[in-house]
């Protein structure tokens, strides 16, 4: 029944919020606890969008700064001085 329910909810979500729900489900599948020995790796068994969409919502989660290298930081000459 819930599984129906779900179902017609999704059905009337645009795309962002579709977009959040597989963020979420992305977090909730990470957080369920598995068998360790025969797990595969997320890596190895993710096709490359649900890649993308991990690292992404890794991203999301760090600590949010104004900080950042100067931009002299990134040039070559200033590399071997």
């Amino acid at each position: 029944m819930l599984r129906d329910t779900l179902k017609q909810e999704i059905d009337q979500l645009n795309e962002d919020q579709l977009q959040r729900i597989a963020e979420f489900i992305t977090v909730v599948k990470r957080q369920t606890p598995s068998d360790e020995s025969t797990r595969v790796p997320f890596w190895q068994s993710a096709t490359p969008t649900e890649r993308a969409q991990d690292f992404r919502t890794w991203v999301e989660q760090l600590p949010k700064t104004d900080l950042s290298l100067p931009d002299e930081a990134c040039d070559r000459a200033s590399i071997y001085e």
